[in-house]
């Protein structure tokens, strides 16, 4: 049986909706025609896709799509801030955890992700209850992207398969 190719089908549908509910002036107590509605359809579509074609290696960018339309949604309709890349990160986190419950693969991925989401969305918190006060000339957040590059690199490098 030949696979069938949901996405386009799945975008088509969710822009003709989008475009049908603005046209008719449809509200539901807050703003859903803008930008990060076209993340959340495009993300939805890529996972309606990945699981229904079995193609689980879609799960994180779909997961991350989808993820990020309904952040900004969020963050544009409340008075919370939260640090985007953290928030990004664990999305990916997400997503990994995702495909490891169909694939058993990258639950490592998961786990780094996951922890590295959690140190940057929480790192004033972690250095509250360890007791560190920082030295302001050399900190953490300033060795944080050497920290991803060598991280990414050695990923990129030794662990490949």
């Amino acid at each position: 049986m030949k696979k069938q190719n949901l996405f386009p089908s799945i975008v088509l549908i969710g822009f003709g909706l989008y475009f049908f509910l603005q046209q008719t002036n449809f509200q539901i107590g807050f703003p859903i025609f803008i930008w990060p509605t076209v993340l959340f359809i495009v993300g939805l579509a890529l996972l309606i896709q990945s699981y229904s074609s079995k193609d689980f290696e879609m799960i994180v960018p779909s997961i991350l799509l989808l993820g990020l339309g309904v952040h900004f949604h969020f963050v544009q309709n409340t008075n919370i801030q939260l640090d985007h890349i953290g928030v990004i990160i664990l999305f990916i986190a997400l997503g990994y955890f995702l495909r490891y419950q169909k694939t058993k693969n990258g639950l490592f991925y998961f786990w780094l992700f996951l922890i590295l989401a959690l140190i940057q969305l929480f790192y004033d918190k972690f250095m509250e209850w360890f007791g560190v006060f920082e030295d302001k000339s050399l900190n953490f957040t300033s060795l944080w992207p050497i920290i991803l590059i060598i991280a990414g690199a050695y990923l990129f490098f030794f662990r490949r398969k």
